[in-house]
């Protein structure tokens, strides 16, 4: 299957499932080409910005992981290269 490069935006408005957002995204760490987490402490809300290098199964899969979990939003933008 041929890699894309994506971006996958993170909001977490439950802080409290960042766990379990670090912990999808640990079991997605081989296609993660960077990282970048940006926390707004006084609205108890956390953005999370991931570059990706995968088969666009593993991104959709991983988005849709990540979506299906409460108080948490995630969209991808994907290029072909």
């Amino acid at each position: 299957m041929e890699n894309r490069l994506s971006i996958l935006s993170i909001i977490v408005e439950d802080r409290s499932k960042a766990s379990i957002v670090n912990e999808l995204l640990g079991e997605f760490g081989d296609s993660i080409v960077g990282r970048m987490g940006l926390p707004k402490t006084s609205k108890n809300v956390s953005v999370i910005v991931i570059v990706l290098e995968a088969p666009m199964e593993s991104i959709n899969k991983l988005t849709g992981k990540i979506g299906q979990i409460e108080g948490v939003s995630a969209k991808t933008l994907t290029t072909k290269y």
